[in-house]
Order: structure tokens, then sequence, then C-alpha cells
């Protein structure tokens, strides 16, 4: 397979996981919320991957999460699964649930916890994409597993050697040896990295790089009209919506990407429930938000950002009521 096998590109999430305050899957919940994605015009979606929480579920339930996603978004916007785990035999069964749930790609990081190394990281890959028909996305993601594709020279283009790999998202928080991998491979598979700023802007413009996936999907009002500025090649608007997504993403997330206020996710499903989001809660080991002053101060963020709070701070704070589940973001001028 090559990049121009699949049209993935623009402004994805990284969808969350809804749970409900008793830990259990809300299915009503994770429904709504592809429903408010496809209504805010992402350009895919991706499932199951570190924001979807995958590491505190069961294999049931995560088979059963891609099947909701691929039955609510088939046909309308990409679906990619994450089938990230412990061993190439763990991630081989996902991958081919996906394939035959009906998911348009698979991505995977390499093993978490185990530290491997460039040939490891080789074999893994290779067995785990081609394992099934579906076009592959190789996830560099060092801070979730410590280990850095881009660390090892050479790795990136070998891993875009393999068949059934058409993307990589390079997510290693090193600016410049993000923009290494898309000198190394943009020309044979779709690069996603961190393009959401005027630096990214360049060199989306011209050196390449394909779209931005991001945690949770709440910078969508501000992402989508980005990159469809970027399609046009319309840098003046392009800067414009850069510039507003930078206050947002700026006031929650260091450029290693982790939380200013909170653990990523916790901040995340926080800031969703104030924008009348259906985030649902976060699972053990993960705490939600519950401290008032946290939580005003994410409400601080998405105030200067422009994004309309929907639901009353206190009840956030009880994490106990349910966000509206038809609840998106305004953008205020």
């Amino acid at each position: 397979m090559h990049r121009d096998d699949v049209s993935w590109s623009g402004y994805w999430p990284a969808a969350p996981t809804p749970f409900t305050a008793d830990g259990a899957l809300d299915e009503d919940a994770w429904r709504a919320l592809l429903r408010l994605y496809h209504r805010q015009g992402v350009h895919g979606v991706l499932v199951n991957g570190s924001t979807g929480e995958w590491f505190s579920q069961s294999p049931a339930e995560r088979r059963r999460v891609a099947e909701i996603a691929v039955q609510e978004l088939s046909g309308r916007v990409p679906v990619v699964v994450g089938v990230t785990a412990y061993t190439p035999a763990e991630a081989v069964e996902f991958a081919r649930h996906a394939a035959g749930a009906g998911a348009d790609g698979v991505l995977a990081t390499p093993p978490p916890y185990v530290h491997p190394g460039a040939e490891e990281i080789h074999a893994f890959y290779a067995e785990v994409s081609g394992a099934t028909d579906l076009p592959f996305m190789v996830y560099n993601w060092p801070r979730g597993v410590a280990a850095d594709i881009s660390a090892h020279p050479g790795l990136a283009r070998r891993l875009a050697d393999l068949p059934q790999v058409v993307a990589i998202k390079d997510s290693t928080g090193d600016w410049p040896r993000m923009l290494d991998t898309v000198e190394a491979v943009s020309d044979r598979v779709r690069v996603f990295g961190s393009f959401l700023h005027r630096r990214g802007l360049a060199a989306l413009l011209e050196l390449g790089g394909d779209g931005n996936i991001d945690g949770g999907g709440v910078g969508a009002p501000f992402a989508v009209p980005y990159y469809e500025a970027v399609a046009r090649r319309d840098a003046a608007t392009a800067r414009t919506w850069a510039d507003r997504y930078a206050v947002l993403s700026g006031g929650l997330i260091r450029p290693d990407y982790s939380g200013i206020h909170a653990s990523p996710i916790p901040q995340l499903k926080a800031a969703m429930a104030l924008l009348g989001q259906p985030g649902g809660h976060v699972r053990p080991p993960l705490l939600p938000v519950t401290d008032a002053g946290t939580i005003q101060a994410i409400g601080d963020v998405l105030a200067r950002a422009g994004l309309t709070a929907a639901p009353a701070t206190e009840q956030v704070t009880e994490q106990a009521a349910e966000p509206a589940t038809d609840g998106r973001a305004e953008v205020r001028a």
C-alpha cells in the first residue's frame, strides 16, 4: 500500500471512551459523542487509542467500542481502531476483529512497558500490520510507551516500507525530530503530527504532513476550519484558526503532551463536561478532576479560547450529573 491508497488527512479526534460514574461502558454517550464528531465535520476518528483508555478496558469492551464506532460513522468519515497491546498476538486479534467489524484501518504503538529496540519494533509491526488487509497506521508515542521510533535512525523509513503501512502518527514531543520523520517518509505514507500552529502551517505548505490526531476533539471548532483552509492553500485563514487553537491547546497541554491542570485524560473529560459534551467519566487508575479550583482553571482556558461552557461547574465537580448527550461547543468571536 501507499499513502495514495487512503484519503486520511485533516483533523481527527482521538476519541475518549465514555464511562458511567460507576465505571460501566456508556454506550449511549459513546454513540452521542460519535454523532457530535460527525456534526463538527471532523475528517476521521481514532477509537481505542491512548485517549480512549484502552488500557482499562476488557477485550470485549474494546471490541464493542470499535463496533459501535463503525456502526455510527461507517461511510461518513474514516474510522481507525487502536489495537495496541503488550504482545503481537493480542494486537493481531484486535486487528482481525476491527477488520471484521468494518473499520477503515488500525493503529498501534510499539508494545508498552517493555522498551523494545529497533529490530523488535520492526518485527512487531511487520506481524501486526500484516495480519489483515486493512491500511495500518504506526503510532510513535514515546511518552506513553517509553520507546521512540524517531530515535532510531532509519526505522521510520523501514516501517513505511511494510506493505500495509500507509500512515505514521508521530507524537514524539520533539518537534524537529517529527519534521525529520516528515522529510523521511511523507512521500510514501501519511504523517499525522503537531501541525496546528504557525510553524506547523509552514511545514504543511512547504515540507509535507497530512493532519493532527488530537486527544478528545475539543479543538474541533478551530482545527476543522484550519485544515480546510490548508487544503485550499489559504494560509491567511489558516493562521487565524491556528492562533485561536493555540489559546486552547497552550492552556491545557504541555509540549510533551502532559496536562497542565491534571492528567491529560481526566483534564479532557472535565473540559468536555464543562462544554456539555458526552465524554463521561474516567476509569481507575485515572481519577476524575473534582477540585473546584482546577475545574475553574480549565473553564477559564475554554473561555479565553471562546468556547461556551454549558453545564454548571458544580455539576462537573460532583462528577455525577451526565452532560447533555448532544452538547457541542459554541465558538464566540
